[in-house]
């Protein structure tokens, strides 16, 4: 049996160092700074450090005013100039090069001086854009819909603190109160970072972040060897409510970094905080589809032994994300 768990658990810390280069969504601020001038931001993610070969291609109609001016920021290379288009960018295509060729999406932001503004999502499948005049009003809901939903399925941090919860309820009752718990929190916290009330540096957060799924990990182990239950084990949503705060500053480096239309915060905040939820459930779903159907096909001492072992996977990994982290500082 050790054997086997001692395999598992470095296949897992080999996968978790995967999991940490992961590569970020590339982003393309355009500004509108008068009738025919745009302020460009252009944010080119990294892959272990070398910059993703990736551009962007405006009209023929639009000229470079300035030079690109380039900041190093973690992670990616930011780039700002200015543009002049003689047709003021309606009616025409914004063209991605080179995205094609890798693994990730770029978020195109469009802010227009009438205060309209237009978002969308780019991805190899889908390289250009074409700026409508009267853009549909759902395209922020839309947009931002769908990024939470991919960020709590690639934020396998998060999920491993969901899946943690799932392994340590005892009903589905109490499996209601402790994810409600969990999403009321970090709604607080997503909210009052992305307003401005709240602000605590990213660093620490995500230490914490994978202390709180160590944490979680070891409870579950405790009450496996009939030691006395924890408060994890006898309040679980009182767990999840307080970590679930530290997840909501999580959430909100990420849209951090992904960025907010200006003229729609709020509807933007509101829907990448339901495709989170979205996300959230769809993950609860599965897990317990999957485990319905393992206790129809395994032992149960099979069930409990794979259960073992991923509980002392999933502290493996917290552990190796908690080390990783504290030593970024």
């Amino acid at each position: 049996m050790n054997k086997y768990l001692y395999s598992i658990l470095l296949l897992l810390v080999f996968n978790t160092g995967l999991f940490s280069d992961q590569i970020k969504m590339a982003y393309l601020g355009v500004t509108q700074t008068n009738k025919q001038t745009f302020s460009i931001v252009f944010k080119i993610p990294t892959k272990s450090n070398y910059k993703l070969n990736i551009d962007v291609n405006f009209p023929k109609t639009c000229k470079n005013i300035d030079d690109r001016k380039l900041q190093l920021t973690k992670g990616a290379f930011l780039y700002s100039w200015n543009i002049q288009c003689k047709n003021s960018l309606l009616d025409e295509s914004i063209n991605i090069t080179g995205l094609e060729s890798t693994n990730t999406s770029l978020l195109l932001q469009l802010n227009f001086l009438n205060k309209s503004s237009q978002t969308k999502i780019l991805s190899k499948n889908n390289l250009s854009y074409f700026i409508e005049k009267e853009p549909s009003a759902w395209q922020v809901v839309k947009t931002y819909t769908i990024l939470g939903i991919e960020h709590i399925l690639s934020g396998f941090d998060h999920l491993l603190f969901v899946l943690s919860l799932l392994l340590i309820v005892k009903n589905f009752r109490t499996l209601i109160w402790t994810i409600t718990a969990f999403t009321l929190a970090h709604s607080i916290t997503l909210g009052g970072v992305t307003f401005g009330f709240l602000k605590l540096p990213q660093q620490p957060v995500e230490a914490v972040i994978a202390l709180s799924i160590m944490f979680l990990a070891m409870e579950i182990i405790h009450k496996k060897q009939g030691l006395e239950e924890g408060i994890a084990s006898r309040f679980p949503w009182i767990v999840s409510f307080t970590f679930g705060l530290l997840h909501g500053f999580g959430f909100a480096g990420a849209l951090a970094e992904i960025g907010l239309p200006e003229q729609s915060i709020a509807t933007a905040l509101i829907f990448f905080n339901v495709g989170v939820e979205s996300g959230q459930i769809i993950f609860v779903s599965v897990i317990i589809l999957i485990g319905f159907i393992l206790k129809k096909f395994i032992q149960e001492n099979s069930l409990q032994f794979l259960r073992t072992l991923m509980v002392y996977g999933i502290g493996s990994m917290a552990s190796f994300w908690f080390i990783q982290r504290v030593s970024a500082f």
